[in-house]
This record gives C-alpha cells, structure tokens and sequence, in this order.
C-alpha cells in the first residue's frame, strides 16, 4: 500500500473541489431487453468492442429498509447500464449481481461474501459508508477491486484519515464527492452566490458523513466570511425529535440552516419549521437527495430546499435526458444523483476495462491491479461530471451542480 502524506491528500481534496430481494443478476439471458440509451450507443460502447470473458460485477447495497431508496436507485442504473453496455457490444461484457446489505455492516460482508462464491471479480459497491469501511477491508486482503458510487467518507479509501500520514487502501476508489470536499463546495456556493451568510447548523455527531461535512464546512465558512451562528448536533440514539436543535438556530436569528444530514432527519425539521413559522433558506448536500419520495411527506414544505449534487436530471444535455428517458422507461420514476453516480461506475468500469486489455479471463487480483492503473491515469466524462479524474489515495475530481427543488422536483440552479 502506498502512503500518502497529509500534504498530498491537502492537495487531492482541492483538487476535487474543493468532494429486490436478497439478490438480482443480469447475464447474458437479460441483456437483449435492455432500454438503450445515447450514452451507450455513442463513445463508450460500440458493436463488439468487447470479445473476451465476461466479468463479473458484484454490487452491494439496501435494497430494503430505511435506507432502500438510495440502494434501489444504484442497483436499477447498475442493471441499466449493463444492459445496454451487452445489447450495444453484441454480446456480453459484463455479468452482474446485486446483493442487499440492509445498510448493515456485518450483513454486507456476507454479501460481499456471497459475491466472492458467485465469482465476483469486481465490486461495484457498497452503497452507504459504515458497510464500505467494513467491506473496503476485506477487498484489501483480497486486491478485489472496489469503486462505490456513493460511499464519500474518506474512511471508505483510507485505513485511518486522522493520521498525520493516512495510508491508503490503493484497490478502493469513490466516484462520489468526498465528504470533507462538500464540506468546503458549500460554503463556498454559499458565500460565492449571495445567499444569506447567518447561518445555523444542524448536523449528527455521531455519523462521519455528516461530522464530516461540518468540521470543513465551518473551517471554509470562516475563510469566506459566513457566520455560524449555532452548531446544533444530535446523535443516532437521539434523533426523534430535531425541534430544539431547529428552535435554537431560529433564537440564534440563523437566515439559513445548513443540514449536512440525510433526507429523513431533514424531512422533520422541515415539518418542525412550518409549525413554528420559521423560514429561513436550507440547504443540503447529496444525502438530501431522496427527500421527495418519502411517503405522507408533504413536499411543498421542501420547496426551496437547496443542494448541492453531482446530478441534475432536469438538466438538458443529450447524455443526461437520454439516462432519464431510459431509466423512467424501464423503472417508472426518475432517476436521482445516487442512480446517476451508479451508471458512471459501472460505464467507467467499461472503459477502463477496453483501455486496459482487461477481461474475464484474469483473476480478480490481476484485474484489480489492471484497473488501479488504468484510474489512476484516465479522465471519464460521465452523468456527473466531464474530465473526471482520480488520485492515488481513489478520490475523484469532479464539479458539484447546485439544485433547487421547485415545483415539488429538482431543478438546476
């Protein structure tokens, strides 16, 4: 494993700016039904490119529970984009499996478990942190390859972040923002685009994806002049009920309260505003994205809600509204940023695996090492992000999109 200075990781996080059922597979039988769309058809997969060994594709993610609607949304664009990446081959690059982990660490690893009897040879997963920590170890003692759509502590690519001289793992790479990246893209969207600079946090101790956010939003607020007024923190064991932490950015005279949290603790302090009259502007980062399908929710309480997200399924360029269109044909409903960062993974996959000579007839160690050099030196343009690139410790750089949400969708800012 390779180290890498405090310094250089410095470097790499500017650079990035600023960061159903047990199973379901898709072989060769399913890849004729697929909805293709233009991002497939056009530089990244072509008629036979591809003519060696399938590889086999594990994915890893909650597909039920409380977290199921960001595991739905990477296991259907995984199952997409394999589908149409086989239909426009002509014949099988990849084959795929899907397995749930209830965002359950222990749970995930009997996933990855079942994976690796099935023949995994690549992990495309998991979906949530606390499960990629856990997992991320066990693809380190078997130089699996593993690149999560979704899973942004630093924790997920390095052994310990809080050392002066972080190790990486080397084989486990993000497409997603890093969570100390968002922390910074924020505040600076913030202060950069004249939104009110009273600001109130409230955020949870006790997850590293929203601590996270927060230690370096407040270091950047700092640095461009925004005012955090009130910090208000609750934990896992004590989140019921967020009207105290909300009622004291409210006394603190907070004109906007940033929540680094997810959707579902987001959705009560929005009801917890509208009982008290409090309406200042908020906004979130990608964990806020689910905030619309949670059922009996009022979404007119969210309308103006801000985020800041890799992908904006309004947006009108031809890759994007050819996804949508696909992804709506074949699951009913449109796609979120966690489908989209899903889809770039499994097509970078693709490229990588051309560019790299790469097929189903090496081991998993062999296509690990492969694919370690090839993302390590490659740009991909993808849903996410154009001129995408990686370091040495698996991070990625790419561009956050703010969105509003207008109209009870998500609309481009």
């Amino acid at each position: 494993m390779k180290k890498i200075v405090s310094s250089v990781l410095a470097a790499s996080m500017v650079l990035s700016l600023a960061a159903c059922g047990s199973s379901a597979s898709t072989s060769e039988s399913t890849s004729s039904e697929a909805t293709t769309s233009s991002a497939a058809t056009g530089e990244s997969a072509g008629s036979g490119a591809y003519t060696g060994t399938p590889i086999k594709i594990g994915g890893i993610g909650p597909v039920t529970g409380a977290a199921a609607v960001y595991g739905n949304a990477v296991k259907n664009a995984e199952e997409l984009a394999v589908k149409e990446i086989n239909a426009a081959n002509g014949s099988d690059v990849f084959e795929w499996q899907f397995e749930d982990d209830e965002n359950d660490a222990e749970k995930s690893i009997n996933a990855y478990n079942t994976l690796k009897d099935w023949g995994m040879q690549i992990l495309a997963g998991p979906v949530t942190t606390t499960p990629s920590v856990a997992v991320a170890s066990e693809t380190v003692n078997d130089n699996l390859f593993m690149l999560t759509p979704s899973a942004s502590s630093l924790s997920v690519i390095l052994e310990d972040p809080n050392v002066e001289e972080p190790v990486a793992r080397g084989n486990v790479f993000q497409i997603c923002f890093t969570d100390p990246n968002q922390g910074v893209a924020s505040a600076d969207y913030i202060a950069d685009n004249g939104l009110p600079t009273k600001i109130g946090v409230i955020y949870d101790s006790s997850d590293a994806y929203s601590s996270g956010i927060y230690e370096k939003f407040k270091a950047e607020a700092a640095v461009k002049g925004l005012e955090i007024v009130a910090a208000e923190a609750f934990t896992a064991d004590n989140k019921a009920d967020l009207s105290t932490q909300l009622a004291k950015c409210q006394e603190a005279g907070a004109e906007l309260v940033f929540l680094p949290i997810y959707y579902q603790e987001a959705s009560q302090i929005l009801i917890a505003a509208d009982k008290i009259g409090y309406t200042p502007e908020f906004f979130g980062c990608d964990g806020m994205d689910g905030i619309l399908s949670i059922e009996g929710f009022d979404t007119s309480l969210a309308e103006g809600l801000m985020l800041l997200t890799p992908f904006a399924a309004d947006a009108d360029d031809e890759k994007t509204q050819a996804f949508v269109s696909a992804y709506e044909a074949a699951y009913g409903e449109t796609p979120n940023q966690f489908a989209a960062d899903a889809y770039d993974v499994i097509y970078s996959l693709y490229e990588a695996v051309l560019a790299g000579g790469i097929n189903g007839d090496m081991d998993a160690s062999e296509i690990c090492d492969a694919l370690k050099t090839q993302y390590t030196s490659m740009t991909f343009d993808g849903l996410t992000g154009t001129g995408m690139t990686w370091d040495a410790t698996g991070a990625i750089s790419k561009n956050p999109k703010a969105v509003v949400i207008k109209d009870g969708a998500y609309a481009a800012m």
